[in-house]
């Protein structure tokens, strides 16, 4: 199970325990509630169910995949592609390969956590240590959390108290080099 997977999975058992449902529970709510658009079926959640956006989202992307397959013997398995492909949808797709290579080399660190939000993924130990997701249909940006670390010109500051204290740009997946690399380890590292 990757590590993707594995983030979806505790996310689920998260979720089951808030609501005290089981996933064959929730997944009834969802399918007898009579709506079937995407945003829809997140509100009905977070109203009903007291969820959080991510939560909700995470949730009815895996009930939907689940529906529309029944015959696939693990309903969340494929979950972790279905948030990924609609983060990287029409002119974004072609980011992908970026991201896949950001994340073959972040799966070499260690375990951590995925937390898929809408439009990037949050990496996370104990506290967040990265995001990644694309900015525009060109670029993936990487949101890195390395406290007191000195930007450069490719390593930019952000400002203080915001989601990241560093931003990489980048705009293809051979920009994925030994550089970033070591930062997105770096920030790994400072979030044990």
């Amino acid at each position: 199970m990757s590590i993707v997977d594995q983030a979806l999975q505790t996310q689920l058992r998260n979720i089951q325990a808030k609501t005290q449902k089981t996933f064959e529970q929730l997944s009834s709510i969802v399918l007898n509630s009579g709506l079937s658009k995407h945003g829809e079926i997140v509100a009905m959640l977070k109203q009903d169910l007291g969820l959080g956006h991510g939560d909700a989202n995470t949730l009815t992307h895996m009930v939907l995949r689940a529906a529309s397959a029944p015959a696939e013997p693990k309903a969340a398995s494929g979950a972790s592609d279905a948030v990924l492909d609609e983060i990287y949808t029409g002119p974004k797709a072609a980011l992908r390969p970026i991201h896949d290579k950001l994340m073959a080399a972040i799966n070499g660190f260690g375990e951590f956590e995925i937390a898929p939000k809408k439009g990037y993924v949050s990496l996370r130990r104990k506290k967040q240590f990265a995001m990644i997701g694309p900015a525009t249909n060109t670029r993936v940006e990487v949101g890195l959390n390395m406290k007191d670390f000195p930007g450069t010109p490719r390593l930019e500051l952000q400002p203080p108290k915001g989601m990241c204290s560093h931003k990489v740009k980048v705009t293809g997946a051979d920009h994925v080099d030994e550089e970033l690399i070591a930062w997105l380890q770096n920030a790994y590292d400072g979030a044990a």
